[in-house]
């Protein structure tokens, strides 16, 4: 248990410079990405929830569950979701560091940029500028996501966007496209986008890959391919690099399981179960919102928001045709009128994603108990940057703009087919 004097260091000297500037009386926790992956590492065998925060019952939810656990949590929104999601990359530190002041929530949380999307060479100058105006607003983790790209212009994109990163923020990279079974990555082409990021200084926190999950409403398919992930984790352990698992949502418990207990992976996503959860929608072990014999929702009765405004969200739905997961568009549009609802049908929101949550964290993916371990870890460094754990290995003579372009020719990958695969 931390006592009040360690916890007052902590507010001190645990917080990135970037935390303290935006918000220079909290005493919420708010850490960098790298004390969450240390912290799992530490525990072992174990993986942080990374709640993507599409509305703020989510939100409330994920971190009263984590308060309960004594775990660390990422709270997370990608770039698409702020397209559709009264969350973005500008105020989602403003809600958690507001919920943690507000309920007293004192386990470390990082606000991470999911899927920072680099499609194209083009996006590159708006990304330099826009990457510090998102860590001036509280972003301390963010994910470079150019796997649109092939091979070689992601890894470039990856080094060129490097220096506009703070070096003690939580990094994230990812090789494949989430496709499902489709696309998936190998050992060639995750062992060469680490490498090259090695030979340049650039030590990734965790690489996220393309082995088998779905985001979404998960369908069909084999889900989390664990022997895949296993292997490829293998052949990047010299590099101190840790697995970021996305899609979630459509893996039963016991697969999770598998995956925190048979591989390296120490993030695990979980966007849509959440979502469903907070409105009521009756979900599986999966995760999966569950549907009827005509493809609709399953609201369930005095859960989750009330059943007049559930009435009101399919009407919206029906009329724009949108179906399956993208009943996700309908969190931008109801976000006010939610936010009117009666205290205790909001409260009811975020108690079941706290229930949700809190089970994950202790029954399948082992993350009890690790915020005591990351605040031991800042007080010991007594510092907010624990530093990156891979080391020099490659040599970057070997890795110039060239040679990497050539190198990338020699890759047997299968990218999978062409379409839109955003979060």
């Amino acid at each position: 248990m931390c006592k009040n004097s360690d916890f007052e260091k902590l507010i001190q000297t645990g917080r990135p410079p970037n935390i303290v500037k935006r918000f220079p009386n909290s005493q919420a926790l708010l850490v960098s990405g790298k004390v969450i992956d240390q912290a799992m590492i530490k525990k072992g065998q174990a993986m942080a929830i990374a709640a993507n925060g599409r509305n703020p019952f989510v939100i409330e939810g994920a971190l009263k569950a984590a308060q309960r656990a004594d775990a660390v949590l990422l709270i997370e929104i990608a770039r698409s979701e702020s397209t559709y999601c009264p969350v973005n990359f500008y105020n989602i530190a403003l809600y958690v560091d507001s919920l943690c002041n507000q309920y007293g929530i004192t386990v470390p949380v990082a606000i991470h940029a999911d899927h920072y999307g680099i499609k194209k060479e083009d996006d590159l100058p708006f990304a330099k500028m826009e990457i510090p105006s998102m860590f001036a607003a509280g972003i301390t983790s963010i994910a470079v996501d150019a796997s649109h790209m092939p091979d070689d212009k992601n890894l470039l994109a990856n080094i060129e966007l490097n220096q506009f990163i703070p070096s003690w923020a939580g990094l994230e990279t990812e090789v494949g496209e989430i496709k499902g079974n489709q696309g998936l990555s190998t050992v060639d082409d995750a062992s060469f986008l680490i490498k090259g990021l090695n030979a340049n200084g650039i030590f990734a926190d965790w690489i996220a890959l393309n082995n088998g999950s779905s985001h979404g409403i998960e369908a069909s398919g084999q889900g989390i391919q664990v022997e895949l992930t296993s292997e490829i984790h293998k052949a990047l352990e010299p590099y101190g690099v840790s697995g970021a698992q996305h899609g979630t949502s459509g893996n039963n418990s016991d697969k999770l399981r598998e995956i925190t207990s048979q591989t390296n992976t120490t993030k695990a996503n979980v966007a849509t179960a959440l979502q469903m959860v907070s409105w009521g929608v009756e979900v599986n072990d999966f995760g999966n919102a569950i549907q009827d014999e005509d493809g609709n929702f399953i609201k369930v009765k005095g859960e989750g928001m009330s059943g007049e405004m559930w009435e009101k969200m399919v009407a919206l739905a029906d009329e724009n045709g949108w179906k399956g997961g993208n009943y996700k568009k309908l969190n931008l549009p109801f976000e006010i009128v939610l936010q009117a609802q009666d205290k205790d049908i909001k409260e009811r929101m975020c108690k079941r994603v706290e229930d949700f949550v809190y089970n994950m964290l202790t029954t399948v993916f082992n993350a009890d108990g690790t915020a005591t371990l990351a605040k031991e870890a800042l007080l010991q460094a007594g510092s907010y940057d624990l530093g990156a754990k891979g080391k020099k290995i490659e040599d970057v003579r070997e890795w110039t703009r060239e040679k990497i372009i050539e190198r990338a020719k020699t890759l047997v990958v299968d990218k999978g087919p062409e379409g839109d695969f955003d979060d």
